[in-house]
């Protein structure tokens, strides 16, 4: 992948434009952290761009972004540009393209994601940032104050990098993530949550959520329970003990599976029932809050006489008939003594078994 971003540089250049990865690749390469995250910044306009190759997706012309397919691999192609106003302290609505790679790297948002690849391969810190990165120290291009305010992401965004990367943040630069937490207020709910997700899938999560609370982000992000959850390795787990469903986007089967984990979160222990009824995610997300043996969990599940209804050694029909009677509700309670009975080894899964239990205490009720 990045022998192909390097190739893309080559043709860039080859034809006189200036062209650089830049961001995050570079700041994870120089850290030795695994990334697929690879931009390319250049002096060539879209259009200019669009001549080059043969497949190309305009993705955001309007601010000079472009996808160049090149032998399969999707690379972000973006056009040296100055932002020169900015709507809504989240986006600038207008952009004037240059030449000049150093004044397109100070509308960045933080040092340690200005340093640049050329096409050999050679690291460029045009703004002479790199002991930053040295230092494991985050802060913005510019005056805080400014660079903050001009976008609200940046505010979550620092605070992921210094999750992720655990770094710490310039004492500036984290007044000002506090003095403008306010405008997370507008920033969207699917933004939030995406880099939250972030933020709570990493191994780093418990600094994570130290930074969000001392820096005082948790009211404006409506997480107001954060400091009270336990932070397990499962996004929906997280989220569940949030109690944030109706605030932040999540999907029908998201919202049904937390409220099923919060009943499941009432009881102090799991048996086989419960396992059998909620099914091994949810028993094994309980698991990780109440720090339980997940491979106990696991193990207790593969052992169970049943799995689903299907697995029950008789049939609806064949409790109809039975009882002589017609199908109907009854057929489902029926079941589920069966099911409650069969998990607690009460009665073991053989149809004649079954059938003796279903005639002797049903029969006489019918």
């Amino acid at each position: 992948m990045e022998e192909k971003a390097l190739d893309v540089l080559k043709i860039l250049t080859s034809h006189g434009y200036l062209a650089y990865i830049v961001g995050g690749f570079v700041r994870d390469y120089l850290l030795d952290r695994k990334t697929n995250d690879i931009d390319i910044c250049t002096s060539a306009t879209p259009k200019e761009i669009l001549k080059l190759f043969d497949n190309v997706i305009v993705s955001d012309v309007e601010y000079g972004s472009v996808v160049v397919v090149y032998k399969g691999y999707k690379c972000d192609i973006t056009t040296f540009r100055k932002e020169i106003k900015y709507e809504g302290n989240r986006k600038p609505i207008k952009i004037k393209y240059i030449k000049d790679v150093k004044k397109d790297l100070l509308r960045r948002d933080f040092t340690v994601n200005t340093l640049c690849m050329d096409c050999e391969g050679k690291i460029l810190d045009i703004l002479n940032v790199k002991k930053d990165l040295e230092n494991k120290v985050l802060r913005t291009v510019g005056n805080p104050r400014y660079r903050i305010k001009e976008d609200s992401l940046r505010i979550l965004r620092c605070v992921r990098f210094a999750t992720i990367l655990d770094f710490d943040i310039e004492p500036k630069t984290k007044h000002f993530l506090s003095k403008y937490s306010y405008l997370l207020k507008k920033l969207s709910m699917n933004r939030k949550r995406e880099e939250l997700d972030r933020l709570f899938s990493s191994k780093n999560k418990e600094k994570g959520r130290k930074l969000l609370i001392d820096i005082g982000l948790t009211n404006a992000l409506d997480i107001s329970r954060l400091n009270s959850i336990t932070l397990c390795t499962d996004l929906i787990g997280i989220w569940c003990q949030l109690e944030v469903d109706n605030i932040y986007p999540f999907t029908k089967i998201e919202k049904e599976q937390m409220k099923k984990l919060r009943e499941l979160l009432q009881y102090d222990k799991i048996d086989n029932y419960l396992l059998y009824k909620y099914g091994l995610y949810l028993c094994t997300v309980y698991a990780d809050i109440k720090g339980l043996s997940k491979r106990v969990l696991n193990t207790k599940y593969n052992n169970l006489p049943i799995l689903t209804r299907k697995d029950i050694k008789i049939t609806g029909a064949d409790i109809s008939r039975l009882l002589d009677r017609k199908p109907g509700k009854y057929i489902r309670d029926i079941l589920e003594d069966l099911e409650k009975n069969i998990l607690t080894n009460a009665l073991l899964n053989e149809y004649d078994i079954l059938k003796d239990y279903i005639i002797k205490k049903f029969r006489e009720k019918s």
